[in-house]
This record gives C-alpha cells, structure tokens and sequence, in this order.
C-alpha cells in the first residue's frame, strides 16, 4: 500500500487529489496539510511513503518543507513529489535541487497522475519526460556551474550511466545501449550516487547538469 500525504494550500485541490487517489486498492491517502510547517509535521508523524507537495504556500513553501523532510534521517524513505503549473518552473528546479524525487502538474490527465505516484513510490525519478529534462536544462543553463564532491572519483563508465540517467534513460535501457546487463547498469547508477552523495536519481540527474556533464540540450 502506497502511503500519502497531501499538502497544499487550498482545499479544494486537496479534496480533487483525495477523489482521485482514493479508490485505487493500492493508495491510501492518510493525511492532509494546508501548508508546508505542517505538513512536515505530519511526515514526521505519519511518515508516509509519498508527500505531494505544492511548491507556493503561506507559513512555509514547499521548497523549504522538502529541505526540511529530506534533512531529517528518520524521512529516508519518504519520497517528496511536487505539484506545480507549467508557471512555476524555476520552483521545481530549486525543489529537484532540495532533493524531490520529481514533480506532477496539476492538470495532468489522472492515468498520468497515478501512474507518477507508482514511480515515485518505487524510488524512480520522474523525469524521465522530455518536458522535465528541457525544464532542468534550462535553469541549469541560467546558472553558475557547479562541482558537486566526488564527481572526480567517476570511473569513465560512471560518467556514461549518470549521463545517460540524465538523458532520461531507465537502468534496463541504460543497460541496452551500453551492452552491459541491467543490475551491471543498476550498480553503476548506485555507485555514482554515492560518490556524488546523491539522495536519489532525481539529484543525480540534477548533478550531471550543474557539473556540466550533460549539456542544457540533453547531450553527453
């Protein structure tokens, strides 16, 4: 059972999210907060295994509440996901940087929306959409580069799997196009996560376009 907690400043989106996500035997939505102070308070009590998260709301935003559920060692396993309109864009990126597995729009189709909160909850990053590697891409390109510690200890096969995760690429893909074998691929990603002290893929991939590893563009 997929455990989440919604947070979001008004009631209404919050009360569309739990029509939607309720009927599915495997999400139960166990909480509810109207802004972003307490809604880590109650990931903290709860600790659910999916926060959605709105990126603008009074008393704390949703980019700090994801510092602050991502700092906290007893919230590892909880997976932040943001909920944004195509306008808020900067926002997502700086939440992507606050560590946030991913985001969803709010007037995605639903199938889309169950579908992100699966991923999520299975510790994928959703990014793999073209959308959201133009988003990362482009805000990256408006700021300073940046070396995250540990980029230099990459192997050359490091180096190629975070590239080609930042390109979007699944660990089975990543597999195919390098001719390795999947959990080859997988340990991979895992060890550049490490040296990258990366909480997640989503990070990772955040990484990869800040060092300069992957292009604004998308290539290696």
């Amino acid at each position: 059972m997929i455990r989440v907690i919604l947070v979001d400043d008004q009631a209404l989106i919050r009360a569309g999210f739990r029509a939607l996500l309720e009927p599915e035997d495997d999400i139960e939505v166990v909480g509810e907060a109207p802004d972003g102070q307490k809604g880590v308070a109650l990931t903290r009590e709860l600790v659910p295994d999916i926060v959605l998260i709105d990126v603008q709301m009074p008393v704390m935003d949703g980019i700090e509440a994801t510092r602050r559920i991502v700092a906290d060692a007893r919230l590892s396993q909880v997976h932040v996901v943001i909920l944004t309109n195509f306008g808020l864009d900067e926002y997502v990126f700086d939440a992507l940087r606050a560590g946030a597995t991913g985001f969803l729009v709010k007037d995605a189709d639903p199938a889309d929306l169950l579908h992100g909160l699966r991923v999520a909850a299975r510790g994928d990053a959703l990014l793999a959409p073209a959308i959201t590697r133009r988003l990362i891409g482009e805000f990256v390109a408006r700021r300073p580069r940046t070396v995250p510690p540990g980029l230099r200890s990459l192997t050359n096969r490091e180096r190629e799997v975070v590239a080609l995760a930042a390109q979007g690429m699944t660990n089975d893909e990543i597999a195919a196009h390098m001719v390795i074998s999947p959990s080859t691929a997988k340990t991979h990603v895992s060890r550049a996560m490490i040296k990258l002290h990366a909480r997640d893929r989503a990070q990772l991939v955040v990484f990869a376009y800040q060092s300069g590893l992957v292009a604004p563009d998308g290539t290696a």
